[in-house]
């Protein structure tokens, strides 16, 4: 089995670039992939760990898009972290993140919840800030009992202190995947918010631009979901691919690879993928 969707401390998770290869390669994964938020960063680390592990990895990353009904993100496979068209892109959209950053401590202190940038820095072990690193100060002072009623109460979309970020679109973030011999997948298709028959819509649409797979195997998808999503995929010819999300602490339940106990992968996906690679 395979977790084609994990995050490090280069993003907004908590274990390190090595520490994602490590659990994985304990989890009994054959492959694993490192799929930070707009960052390429970790790549390298992990990479060397898994070939020092003797286990498959994939270089990946995470991108967010403009939707209106919902949330979509795009996953690209095989991303090599050198110069490229979306490589290039990340690093805007990595200063964009930063200033999004600066803003929502800003708001925060302004709300009465005092945040310092060295507590930041601190619980992030980086610059790479995320909003889940912000929950965990705000867990920390109690302000909230949880790192989910942060964002419930605080930082998510349409909450008090919610930051909008900057965003491609649908369209050019699948072309800049393809431009740079990339797979583009999307990400845990059911945060679309959309019905069944729009989805296929959709898919289809986004098929035209370049998606070559959808994210079915998804760890907090029911069973039922996760076959409907199978069905669809291959019913449109797109990849039916899986992952965990795994954000270590920050993401409490879920384990690379198991996800929360019943995710299973299978190899076959990964093979399906490259044999999609130009």
């Amino acid at each position: 089995m395979i977790d084609l969707h994990t995050h490090s401390r280069f993003s907004d998770g908590s274990d390190s670039p090595q520490g994602i290869v490590e659990l994985a390669k304990a989890a009994g994964c054959s492959c694993v992939a490192l799929t930070d938020h707009d960052r390429l960063d970790g790549i390298e680390a992990a990479w060397n760990r898994a070939k020092e592990l003797e286990i498959g990895f994939v270089p990946g990353v995470e991108i967010s898009c403009i939707f209106e009904s919902g949330t979509f993100h795009l996953l690209a496979y095989f991303l090599e972290p050198t110069s490229g068209p979306l490589q290039d892109r990340l690093a805007d959209i990595q200063k964009a993140r930063s200033d999004r950053n600066m803003v929502l401590a800003a708001r925060l202190r302004e709300g009465g919840i005092p945040i310092t940038w060295d507590e930041l820095m601190e619980e992030a072990g980086g610059p790479n800030l995320g909003r889940p690193h912000f929950a965990a100060i705000m867990l920390k002072k109690g302000v909230v009992s949880s790192i989910q009623e942060a964002f419930d109460k605080y930082l998510a979309k349409g909450k008090p202190f919610y930051v909008p970020k900057v965003l491609l679109t649908p369209k050019e973030a699948i072309e800049l995947v393809v431009a740079s011999n990339a797979l583009p997948v999307i990400a845990h298709p059911l945060t679309l918010g959309v019905s069944n028959n729009e989805l296929v819509a959709i898919l289809s649409e986004l098929k035209e631009y370049g998606l070559v797979g959808a994210e079915s195997y998804y760890a907090r998808y029911s069973k039922d979901e996760r076959i409907s999503l199978v069905q669809t995929s291959q019913s449109l010819a797109l990849v039916p691919t899986g992952g965990s999300d795994y954000h270590g602490t920050y993401k409490t339940g879920l384990q690379i690879c198991v996800g929360e106990g019943d995710l299973e992968v299978p190899d076959s996906v990964l093979t399906e993928l490259e044999s999609r690679l130009s």
